[in-house]
């Protein structure tokens, strides 16, 4: 994966000495002042919107791995209270990592977190992901039994994708829960997706705008379905719950990425007949920028 023009904050971790698994030292004790209230701010934006609108699993692990502290967590104090749960723990990088060390990494329970954090001018978009989108956005599920063992799967399934050429079709499914996922329950949607979570104006987006489709997970559909990098996106799709994701994607990959190879990609706005639609999007917010955005 190629790295973004460093900034001031991420520079300051360019050149450090990296381990063979591209890791680095955290180095906590280099954060500023300005820093720590930076992810203050980020922190208490965020908790004003998710305590009605985050899946139970991620404000429940919030508490226990105690991330309403102040101040950017310290990896060490955050992985020995994460791996108390579910044995995963928190690893620092400069930025983003190859895809073999990445899945490497997720394989045996290490999650890769941006040491940098973002500066002052991009408080609202970050085309890199730092240590806010990382750990806020992604640790506290990894305290999940459920969660946690899919991501490890996935990290195991990584490196066969990459052996099959078939990357396109994983990253498809990492995008489209990891990052931006949403889940149903009885008071209606919730979020769980990373992407979601750490950003103020795509959990409003992804909740209560008219504009994207809202479909139920199909792991085959979502595989092959492009999706939006710039942009708010186009489709969400809902998962019931960590154990029905887990126990769809338990399964041989091998005969699925077959099928794959022979079928057509589907637009990231584009829905299919058969979809089970939870919303049918009116692309309004797309539609009114007066062109499409592209889809990877």
């Amino acid at each position: 994966m190629s790295e973004a023009v460093p900034n001031t904050a991420r520079s300051r971790y360019a050149d450090v000495p990296r381990n063979a698994d591209w890791t680095i030292s955290q180095n906590w004790a280099s954060y500023s002042k300005e820093e720590h209230n930076r992810w203050d701010l980020l922190f208490a934006r965020q908790m004003k919107l998710l305590p009605t609108r985050a899946c139970d699993a991620f404000l429940e692990a919030q508490a226990r791995l105690e991330l309403s502290r102040s101040g950017i967590p310290d990896f060490v104090d955050l992985s020995r209270r994460l791996s108390a749960l579910t044995g995963w723990n928190v690893v620092a990088v400069a930025g983003l990592i190859p895809d073999d060390a990445f899945f490497e990494h997720l394989a045996n329970r290490r999650f890769p977190a941006a040491a940098f954090i973002r500066p002052e001018a991009e408080l609202d978009y970050l085309e890199e992901p730092d240590v806010f989108h990382d750990v806020f956005g992604h640790v506290p599920l990894l305290a999940d039994p459920a969660y946690a063992r899919f991501l490890e799967a996935y990290g195991s399934g990584g490196r066969r994708a990459l052996r099959r050429g078939q990357l396109h079709n994983l990253a498809r499914l990492y995008w489209y829960t990891v990052e931006f996922g949403l889940m149903r329950i009885k008071k209606g949607l919730r979020i769980f997706g990373a992407g979601i979570m750490s950003s103020p104006a795509e959990t409003l987006f992804s909740l209560e705008n008219s504009s994207p489709n809202r479909v139920l997970f199909d792991l085959e559909r979502v595989m092959r379905t492009k999706y939006i990098i710039s942009d708010f996106q186009q489709i969400y799709f809902v998962i019931e719950s960590f154990e029905q994701l887990l126990h769809d994607c338990d399964r041989d990959f091998g005969p699925l990425y077959d099928r794959l190879r022979d079928a057509p990609d589907i637009e990231a706005h584009e829905l299919i007949p058969e979809d089970r639609i939870l919303a049918r999007g009116d692309l309004s917010y797309f539609l009114a920028k007066g062109e499409a955005p592209r889809a990877a």
